[in-house]
Parts: C-alpha cells; sequence; structure tokens
C-alpha cells in the first residue's frame, strides 16, 4: 500500500487554511504520497467512522488563495482514552498535519505522546493556525491567518470609524480573541480609535463590567471637553474570559446557562452588552451620547487571505515536508523572520501539569503597547477640573485609576 499523509483542520476558520493544505499536498503529490484529507477534524478519527477526501493537483490547486477550509472542521477534543492507532495502520499513514490552534496543538501533543507509547511510526507535525495570534511562537512570529484577519478588520473599522465621525455618534466594537487582546489591540490601532480595552490591560486590577464601562466613558467624556462628539470604542471579546461566573450573573444581562451553570458566551453579542452597560451608566450619569454596537467576529474568519498569509501559509506547508524529511515529530512548524523553518516542540512550551499550550497575550509592557496605552484620548488627573461640568466625580472614569496604573505624563512626551 502506497504511504500516505493525512491532513486534519480543527477548531475555528482562519484565512490561509487552504494554502497550507494546498502546499503540503502539491509537494507530498510530486513525491508519491497519497494524501488524505480528514473531514470533521479528530471528531470521526477513532471511532472508524472517518470522512476523507483523496486530494489530488486539482483539488489542491482549486483551493489554494480561497478562503475557509475545504476540509471541513470541528471543535472536537478526543480525551486520551478514545485514542487508538486504527486509522493510521489502515491507511498506512507516515505524517499527521494538524492544522490548528492552541486547543488542536495540545490535542496532537497528547496524541503524539500515545502513538510513541503503542510504538506506531508516525510523525505529526502541528501548523499553528488562528486569528486570535495566542500561540507562543519564537521571535513573536504571527499566526497564520491572523494579519488577513486584522486587514479585514481594519477595512471594516474603517467604515466604523467614517459612520461615526459622520453621524457624530459611537460605536462599541467587540473583536473575536478568546483569550488574548492581539486583534481588538491592532485593528484599534490601525483605526486610530481613541480607546481600546483588552483584557492584559488589567494586569493590577480584577477585571469586571464596571471598569470596561469606565473606560469607554473615559474616552466619551475627554473627547466631549475637547469638541470631538464622535468615536469608537474597541474592546477584545476575551475579557469576557476572565470575568467571573457572578460577575456575568449580576450583569443585568440575560444569558443562557450550560448545563454546570457557566453562562454560554457564543450565544451572544458582545459588543451589544458592552454598549447596553455603557449606555445604561451614560443614563446614571445624565449624559446624552449616543453608541451603537458592531461585531468584528465571524466576518473575519473565512475572508480570503492577504499577500502576506499567503507567502506565510506557503512556506509553512513547505517546511512540514522539510521538518518531516529531517525525521522531526511532536512540533510546531514555524518560520522565523529570515525565512528559515524552525521546529518548536509542543514538549517544551506545554504546560507540564495540563499538558496544554498556554496562550500568548499581548505584551503589555511592550514599548508599542506602552506608547499605545499612555496615548489613548481619555481621563488624567489633567482633565479634572475641565471634567467636573459633566460628572462630579471625574477621578472614577480617570483611565489610569480604573486599572491602577501609574500616571506618568512623561511616558509619550518625555
Amino acid at each position: 500500500m502506497k504511504e500516505s499523509v493525512a491532513i486534519l483542520c480543527a477548531g475555528g476558520p482562519a484565512p490561509g487554511i487552504n494554502t497550507v493544505v494546498s502546499t503540503i499536498a502539491k509537494v507530498f503529490l510530486k513525491d508519491d504520497y497519497r494524501v488524505l484529507g480528514i473531514h470533521n477534524g479528530y471528531q470521526n478519527l477513532f471511532n472508524g467512522e472517518a470522512e476523507v477526501v483523496d486530494i489530488n493537483f486539482h483539488f489542491a490547486d482549486r483551493i489554494f488563495n480561497v478562503g475557509g477550509s475545504a476540509l471541513r472542521m470541528s471543535r472536537n477534543k478526543p480525551k486520551d482514552h478514545e485514542f487508538n492507532s486504527d486509522f493510521f495502520t489502515n491507511n498506512n499513514v507516515k505524517l499527521l498535519v494538524t492544522i490548528g490552534g492552541d486547543d488542536t496543538a495540545s490535542t496532537a501533543n497528547r496524541l503524539t505522546k500515545y502513538l510513541q507509547e503503542q510504538d506506531v511510526e508516525l510523525q505529526n507535525i502541528h501548523v499553528p493556525k488562528t486569528i486570535d495570534n495566542d500561540i507562543p511562537l519564537p521571535h513573536n512570529a504571527p499566526t497564520f491567518g491572523f494579519n488577513s484577519a486584522k486587514n479585514e478588520g481594519v477595512h471594516i473599522g474603517h467604515t466604523i470609524y467614517e459612520d461615526a465621525r459622520t453621524s457624530d455618534n459611537w460605536f462599541v466594537v467587540s473583536a473575536m480573541g478568546r483569550s488574548a487582546g492581539h486583534l481588538a489591540f491592532e485593528i484599534g490601532l490601525s483605526c486610530h480609535f481613541p480607546i481600546i480595552v483588552i483584557p492584559e490591560m488589567f494586569n493590577k486590577t480584577e477585571i469586571t463590567f464596571d471598569k470596561i464601562v469606565g473606560l469607554i466613558i473615559s474616552s466619551m467624556i475627554k473627547r466631549r471637553l475637547d469638541g470631538v462628539l464622535h468615536g469608537v470604542a474597541m474592546v477584545s471579546e476575551g475579557v469576557f474570559h476572565f470575568l467571573s461566573d457572578d460577575e456575568i450573573r449580576n450583569s443585568g444581562i440575560d444569558f443562557t446557562f450550560d448545563e454546570h451553570g457557566h453562562p454560554e458566551l457564543g450565544n451572544v453579542s458582545k459588543a451589544h452588552i458592552f454598549n447596553v452597560l455603557v449606555q445604561k451608566r451614560l443614563k446614571e450619569l445624565g449624559i446624552e451620547i449616543k453608541s451603537r454596537p458592531a461585531e468584528l467576529g465571524y466576518e473575519l474568519r473565512c475572508c480570503h487571505p492577504v499577500a502576506y498569509d499567503l507567502t506565510h501559509c506557503t512556506m509553512l506547508g513547505l517546511g512540514v515536508s522539510k521538518l518531516f524529511r529531517q525525521g522531526h515529530t511532536g512540533c510546531i512548524v514555524s518560520v522565523d523572520y529570515e525565512g528559515n523553518i524552525i521546529p518548536v516542540f509542543l514538549s517544551d512550551i506545554e504546560d507540564t501539569q495540563t499538558g496544554k499550550i498556554p496562550p500568548r497575550g499581548v505584551n503589555i509592557d511592550s514599548e508599542l503597547a506602552q506608547m499605545v496605552f499612555n496615548d489613548m484620548h481619555v481621563i488624567d488627573p489633567s482633565d479634572y477640573e475641565a471634567a467636573n461640568d459633566l460628572v462630579d466625580n471625574p477621578e472614577v472614569f480617570d483611565f489610569f485609576n480604573i486599572l491602577n496604573w501609574e500616571f506618568n505624563p512623561k511616558a509619550v512626551r518625555p
């Protein structure tokens, strides 16, 4: 039986998946391997019901620059006791390529250990995919799909900002990012939004709805003092994952809850929630500012990859072939800024207690982050006197007070 390479995609879509699949297929077909595309990720890989497509050149050539994923995806995460090697031995699979984010990488890590224990001669190479950009790659290299999603988000963000300016109102925007604020941060930065809120900012205080709302209203007040009646507040959906269940229950927003009593955050618009809470607080303050919610979510996941990701994903696909020929397994393929292929071993970056890959957040102490956040259009102590005309207690809306950060006026302009 001909030796095979199997490819699966798991988690959520990201621009560039098809480019990776296409490149891997073309390279290994040229080397006379059978290339198997597995639908639905890990979902049926171990129960004998895997749906497989034989990928030929024409299939690969047709999809390389298209958004979405030609291989259907699933978020299924099999338990260790569900693993078996039947699919791999029955199809003479020599390489399993997993394309996904941190959860997919963690599952691949566990699977690699299992196969080694079973003495199965199978290599596993993981291609890091997520628009969240939260996989800890060397040299802070971006995950593929991030730049394309950011580009799409910036395009929408510019339109939203123009609408705000045209109609003299505000938009409260929420961007995807399960546990890291990269997408919200870089879209907000690229669009010159006056206030950006990401979970990493709360490094010296607990995240609460009241503080998030306070940061947004801080910018609204500051802009009004400066005669600017419009604006856009960008909030990462990742803040939700650091809010306590009690904080969410007590927010006054109606949520559905799962069988464990946890709020089902995927069923709600985060932007809508933030906007409702902002409007409620503005009414309590007696300040009339119109704001509308806008969500940057699923619109970003299946757009066509931009040139950066087309190049990057092609390099990653070629890198899979190189690492395979070098005998590597249980690793992530990465590309440095000089175009060199680097294996990142899952065992070196996993949490030793959980076996999971810890997410990479925005480095809040970096010079870029410090410059951006110290230059937000927000209330600081120098605005207290003027702000007294709008609120009785302007210090409550002091950006730096809310975050428990030290106010240093020389941080940006020494």
